[in-house]
């Protein structure tokens, strides 16, 4: 089955992909393109579905990069092909043939490239990479290795949007407390709860960071099944477990 993979025009002529859950060969709850080791699903499955991403990046399943994520704001800078998965929430290179790569279930996978540079970037950015500076940080590195602010695009992949993301007081009161203009992200919903958007918020941080174009391919992974793993779905269906996306870039 082909593989569904998302892409952005600014991010062009860099091979990348936001791969959506078509085209796997995991079961049950995983069905499809479930790339989190993870995740409770069959390892010979993960594997294969890995393998058929890196086939879609051409690059060698061992250059099919990742971290062991743990929501913070650490980055690392990759300059040769490993299966060492270092923890950390994103990803930098200036190394070509390598294929970064970030997993996400809900949480921002977001994109770099500063083709001139020829530098790129993978981040992993949930509200609490985000908050902590994950976006912001992985410019920095990527400016480390040559790139320029103003020649960064980035690109958010599917995440969880406003309409699916309800929260409770105290976690608007945590984004308050960072920043009295943080209000502006989140919309009332019923009784004393909230909608949190996300992308919105991941955007801004971007645009803080000096990036010269971000945008938000608009896809919820929430609200589509058949399409996209979603964390909070699993929770709200009662499942064991879920399945992880994966988004890639190489030079």
């Amino acid at each position: 089955m082909t593989l569904d993979i998302i892409t952005a025009d600014c991010l062009a002529p860099l091979r990348h992909g936001f791969f959506g859950r078509t085209g796997g060969a995991s079961s049950g709850i995983f069905a499809g393109l479930n790339c989190g080791a993870g995740s409770s699903d069959q390892r010979e499955a993960i594997d294969i579905n890995r393998a058929r991403v890196a086939d879609a990046m051409d690059v060698a399943p061992a250059s099919l990069v990742g971290v062991h994520q743990i929501h913070s704001s650490d980055v690392v800078t990759i300059t040769k092909a490993t299966t060492e998965r270092p923890k950390a929430d994103a990803l930098v290179t200036a190394t070509p043939g390598i294929a970064l790569s970030i997993l996400t279930a809900d949480c921002q996978p977001v994109l770099f490239a500063d083709a001139q540079a020829g530098v790129i970037g993978a981040a992993h950015a949930g509200w609490k990479g985000a908050v902590n500076g994950v976006l912001d940080a992985t410019v920095q590195a990527m400016v480390s290795l040559g790139a320029t602010p103003s020649t960064i695009s980035a690109v958010i992949g599917p995440s969880i949007s406003q309409s699916a993301y309800e929260v409770g007081p105290e976690f608007l009161d945590e984004f308050l407390a960072e920043d009295p203009n943080n209000a502006r992200f989140f919309a009332q919903g019923r009784d004393d709860r909230y909608q949190f958007d996300l992308p919105s918020y991941g955007l801004a941080c971007l645009r803080m960071a000096g990036v010269g174009h971000a945008e938000w391919t608009r896809h919820c992974t929430y609200s589509d099944p058949d399409r996209f793993f979603s964390y909070r779905r699993a929770t709200h269906n009662r499942e064991a477990d879920y399945g992880r996306l994966i988004a890639s870039i190489r030079l």
